[in-house]
């Protein structure tokens, strides 16, 4: 996501005071889409793409109709594409949760080690979290503002309280932090066990730091290693299959009871054992793991419930992080809620604890039948091979930062997403379709957007890189315009007019209205064009914090990286299935290619 959140004192952004998502013009999107292919296709195939884009967008033809139907959306609906992203993107995805959706955050260790310190972390962490929720509660929480305008801020609320449910089709979102009753309790997760943990006192107060740091020394008490089944890893399954045990599962009472409280819970808490001590330059990636699928059966992937909105992990050895599920939740507003964590944490416990006896924490149980043991087991491999087969790579940029783009007047996410085109062409030899995505939160009810890299310009640039019959001064202006090439390609969709979503908007509507999906939709080039080998996110945060994402392909890499001024945080996952792919190989390649970047604006001989 681009463009740092500045955040503004005010009342709570309502959806009014942001403008309506646009329609782009069709002729502008099919250009761009044309343009995009370029640097990807070779040209007979470009001419065959061609022809088809000319008979899609003639006068009174197919891409017309959709058009006119796309802008009847947009009149008499919120968001005319929201809604169908997060179906199809999301909801509609069969895929597991974890590595192919849910991302994860890691954070800087915190300067503790051992359970006790863990569980007093733990409590302040909670505290943050209800305090960031008070805060949203009462309409106290600062509107964000991207280049100057408002930012539509509907989602915080839905962070809380929700849930994703698996269906047989489908799957959807509960929410219940709007009924009647509004939850008051968290789920708590240790050595696979769940517990239900009440956050308010009974006159609606919410707990101190010290009642919630007594209640977590009840359920640690209480969840002692036992051959208990690890519940938790049945969310991690294919969602048809979990779709199906679910269903099981929920036919007994009891099990139905556990899950509502799982799935109604504020938020979730893994308590997790510690990560498997390596070598230091490892440690970093084997923590982005940790948070982001568990370490596997035999670690702590048993104590996550993938579906939760929110999951806070908070391991012994001081790794922390946040894992959350993406048809709810957006990069930035999770980073907005870990800034807020930091800095409830630097502050001492505002509140004295009430002298008042609490009520033992609530442990969830199961029945646990033949069929449903035998979908752990099931879903206990499948988590495992899936594991085995994530490489994680994540470290820490020193050389430069974002200052140094800055400096010579470039768009530090243009620079790195140039970079990635070069480091890639490097390892293997082409340039390929790449996704980079982009927050549209200044529109009501926006999500995401897609820009597509490389351009024209990128790989005028990266042919260039490495000739040495290319003078120095032209390298440079060659990279000068790859960089302001992709800043205006991140300009347009800022201002809702990307290609990606438009494109998507179309086929969508063709299969609203009955009819056949258009063919440009069936040509291979665009089939081509989404095979994205690179998934790209800048997640920029005031934290030293990474995120952590699998590839959107078998044969692809997953690109993850917070600028910070004066280095950068970088995380890159592929499959080991794949024997093109190398996140080590990419990552040093990398690391090398921005070195000789700096070289080339800034020459030390």
């Amino acid at each position: 996501m681009r463009t740092l959140l500045r955040i503004h004192r005010g009342e709570q952004c309502l959806s009014s005071s942001v403008p309506s998502q646009p329609v782009p013009p069709l002729a502008q999107t099919l250009q761009g889409y044309l343009r995009a292919l370029e640097p990807l296709l070779p040209p007979e195939e470009l001419s065959h793409t061609r022809r088809m884009v000319q008979e899609f967008s003639r006068p009174g033809g197919l891409g017309a109709q959709l058009q006119e139907g796309l802008e009847r959306r947009a009149r008499t609906t919120k968001n005319w594409i929201s809604p169908w992203w997060v179906q199809w993107a999301y909801l509609e995805s069969r895929q597991p949760l974890p590595v192919h959706s849910n991302p994860a955050i890691s954070l800087p260790r915190r300067d503790y080690n051992g359970w006790r310190s863990q569980l007093v972390f733990a409590s302040k962490l909670i505290a943050a979290v209800l305090d960031f929720k008070a805060k949203i509660n009462t309409g106290q929480l600062p509107v964000e503002y991207m280049r100057g305008k408002p930012l539509c801020m509907e989602l915080y609320p839905l962070l809380f309280s929700s849930c994703r449910i698996p269906g047989p089709k489908h799957d959807y979102i509960a929410h219940h932090g709007r009924s009647r009753r509004t939850p008051t309790h968290i789920t708590v997760v240790r050595n696979y066990q769940f517990f239900q943990l009440e956050v308010y006192n009974s006159d609606g107060s919410r707990m101190t730091e010290s009642q919630i740091h007594s209640q977590l020394l009840r359920i640690r008490s209480q969840s002692w290693k036992t051959d208990k089944e690890p519940m938790g890893i049945l969310t991690s399954e294919h969602r048809h299959t979990w779709g199906q045990a679910y269903n099981r599962l929920l036919k007994d009472k009891l099990n139905k009871e556990s899950v509502r409280l799982i799935e109604t819970g504020l938020f979730s808490l893994c308590l997790d054992s510690p990560v498997m001590r390596i070598s230091d330059e490892k440690y970093a990636s084997r923590k982005a793991a940790q948070v982001l699928h568990g370490g596997g059966t035999f670690s702590n992937s048993g104590n996550r419930w993938f579906d939760k909105t929110l999951q806070f992990v908070v391991g012994e050895d001081g790794s922390w992080g946040l894992l959350y599920e993406q048809a709810t939740a957006e990069g930035p507003p999770i980073a907005t809620l870990l800034h807020h964590i930091l800095d409830y944490c630097e502050k001492p416990d505002p509140k004295r604890a009430p002298l008042v006896p609490l009520p033992m924490p609530k442990k969830l149980y199961f029945n646990i039948g033949r069929e449903i043991k035998r979908d752990i087991e099931h879903a206990k491999q499948n988590l495992d091979i899936l594991i085995n087969d994530l490489d994680v790579n994540v470290f820490n940029f020193k050389r430069f930062g974002k200052d140094l783009p800055k400096q010579h007047k470039l768009s530090p996410n243009s620079f790195i997403q140039v970079a990635l085109q070069l480091a890639y062409y490097r390892v293997h030899n082409e340039v390929c379709p790449t996704c980079d995505i982009v927050s549209q939160r200044m529109f009501r009810g926006g999500r995401t957007e897609y820009i597509r890299s490389p351009t024209n310009q990128t790989l005028k640039f990266i042919l260039a890189f490495d000739d040495p019959s290319v003078s120095r001064e032209a390298k440079v202006q060659l990279f000068r315009e790859a960089v302001d090439a992709y800043a205006a390609l991140t300009d347009q969709a800022l201002k809702g007019h990307g290609i990606e979503r438009h494109l998507l908007g179309l086929k969508l509507q063709a299969i609203e209205e009955g009819l056949s999906i258009p063919k440009i939709f069936m040509d291979t080039a665009y089939g081509l064009a989404t095979h994205w080998k690179l998934r790209t996110g800048q997640v920029p945060a005031n934290t030293d914090s990474v995120m952590c994402f699998g590839p959107l392909v078998p044969d692809g890499y997953a690109i993850c990286y917070n600028p910070q001024a004066d280095h950068v945080h970088f995380s890159i996952t592929a499959f080991n299935c794949c024997e093109e792919t190398h996140a080590e190989t990419l990552s040093l390649t990398l690391k090398d290619t921005l070195c000789q970047l700096q070289e080339l604006l800034q020459p030390t001989v």
